[in-house]
C-alpha cells in the first residue's frame, strides 16, 4: 500500500468513526475496534487492547489518543519512517475530530431555534439509551483473556466497579488499580 492510499484509508476510517461516535470516547471504541481491527487489520485485538489502556491513562479524550496512537503505528507498522508516523497521527486526529466541527457549527447555527421543539426532544430522548448500550458495548469488548488473566483480575474489576457505581473519586481508583496491578503482577 502507498503511503498517500495509507493516509487516505486512514482519514476515512477515523471520519467515519468521529461521524457515527455518538456518546463520547467509550461509545467510539467499538467503531474504532470494527474499522482498525476487523475491516483494515491494522493491528490486532491484543493491540488495540493495549492502546485502549494506554489512551486511559494519558490526558485527553480517549478516541483523540487512540486516533493519535492508531495512526503512527498503522504508518510505522507498514515499514514507513516515523515522521510519516507523525503524520499519520496528525491525520486520524483531525479527521475523528472534524465531524464534530462540522456537525456542531451547523447545529449551533440552529438549535437555539429549535430547543423547544417537541421532534428535536424526541430525536435527543431515543438517542439516550442507544448511548448507553454503546457504552456497554464497549465495556464488553474489553472483557478478553488479554485483560481479564485470572481471578484476581476479576476481583480488582468487581471491586471498582461497586466503588464506581458508590462514587468514588475515578482519578483514585484508577491510581489504585494501578498500584494493585503493580503489586499482584
Amino acid at each position: 500500500m502507498e503511503l498517500l492510499d495509507l493516509y487516505l484509508a486512514l482519514f476515512v476510517a477515523f471520519f467515519k468513526i468521529g461521524l457515527f461516535g455518538f456518546g463520547g470516547g467509550y461509545a467510539m471504541l467499538p467503531l474504532i475496534q470494527h474499522e482498525i481491527v476487523d475491516t483494515h487489520q491494522w493491528m490486532s485485538v491484543s493491540d488495540f487492547t493495549d492502546i485502549v489502556a494506554i489512551s486511559q491513562t494519558t490526558p485527553g479524550p480517549i478516541a483523540f489518543n487512540s486516533a493519535t496512537y492508531i495512526g503512527y503505528s498503522a504508518v510505522t507498522e507498514m515499514g514507513f519512517a516515523s515522521g510519516y508516523g507523525v503524520i499519520g497521527s496528525a491525520i486520524c486526529t483531525f479527521a475523528v475530530s472534524l465531524p464534530s466541527l462540522i456537525l456542531m457549527t451547523l447545529v449551533t447555527a440552529f438549535f437555539f431555534r429549535l430547543k423547544n421543539n417537541p421532534w428535536l426532544q424526541s430525536a435527543l430522548s431515543i438517542l439516550k439509551p442507544a448511548i448507553i448500550g454503546l457504552i456497554a458495548s464497549a465495556a464488553l469488548i474489553l472483557i478478553t483473556p488479554y485483560n481479564f488473566i485470572d481471578y484476581k483480575s476479576w476481583i480488582i474489576f468487581g471491586v471498582v466497579l461497586a466503588a464506581s457505581i458508590k462514587k468514588v473519586d475515578p482519578i483514585l481508583l484508577i491510581f489504585l488499580s494501578g498500584v494493585i496491578g503493580l503489586i499482584l503482577y
